[in-house]
């Protein structure tokens, strides 16, 4: 059991949950790998499957229209995919993109809902990363109309960097314009911009993060408090 224990403890919403409810989750869940670029759901689709990621992560994207479509959040290990079915609401409003591979505790959405009711703990902390998610949302629309893309592109940098575990990123500057919702040329002066103050080297698809705290300073505030945020309602016990 204890290796059980371990794997969902990997999952910062499952960690130090109440053994019985550890074993109760786990008892309904398998251990699933993500593909890099993998749709695991579509606007209007159903919930089939709740994910918790272990060391993939999930981006959300909202689609506008054929051509403009804006990431709207991210989950990785300490998050999950499928939080419309704790509120018993069962249909997708974005597409779910693994942005990087890895692996992943699943259950399927009825199983997820049925555990909530006997998961008291559980199910208090994923209200909790219900208002968490919320204020990430407000804080990002703000942050999109607001800050300036090199602003931007360093809190985004660090959000992947939190999730992948890795200071070596593979992204494209197409990738990067349509995470942020802007023009792919404003992605390339705002990462010349970076890599100038030597915080990040950029080269054939692959940024490498080479100044964390630097790339700190150079984000917006907004990715300070959403870690500050979180820290305050999903302490690690």
């Amino acid at each position: 059991m204890a290796s059980i224990l371990s794997v969902s403890a990997a999952n910062q919403l499952l960690a130090k949950l109440p053994e019985i409810e550890q074993r109760a989750f786990m008892a309904e869940c398998q251990t699933v790998q993500l593909a890099f670029g993998e749709v695991l759901l579509q606007p209007a689709e159903i919930f089939t499957h709740v994910y918790f990621p272990i060391d993939s992560f999930i981006s959300l994207i909202n689609v506008i229209d054929a051509d403009n479509r804006l990431e709207v959040a991210m989950a990785g290990r300490e998050g999950m995919l499928g939080i419309p079915l704790v509120l018993n609401v069962k249909e997708s409003q974005s597409i779910a993109l693994v942005q990087g591979a890895g692996s992943a505790l699943r259950m399927t959405a009825e199983s997820f809902q049925r555990l909530l009711f006997s998961s008291p703990v559980l199910h208090q902390r994923l209200k909790r990363y219900i208002y968490v998610a919320m204020c990430q949302l407000a804080t990002s629309a703000a942050c999109n109309h607001f800050h300036r893309i090199e602003e931007r592109l360093a809190r985004w940098l660090l959000m992947t960097q939190d999730r992948a575990g890795t200071d070596q990123l593979n992204l494209t500057h197409e990738f990067l314009a349509m995470m942020l919702g802007v023009r792919r040329a404003g992605i390339t002066l705002a990462a010349i911009a970076l890599q100038a103050r030597g915080l990040i080297c950029y080269q054939r698809g692959t940024i490498t993060v080479l100044d964390r705290l630097g790339l700190i300073e150079a984000s917006c505030e907004c990715y300070s408090k959403d870690c500050a945020l979180y820290a305050k309602m999903l302490p690690v016990l």
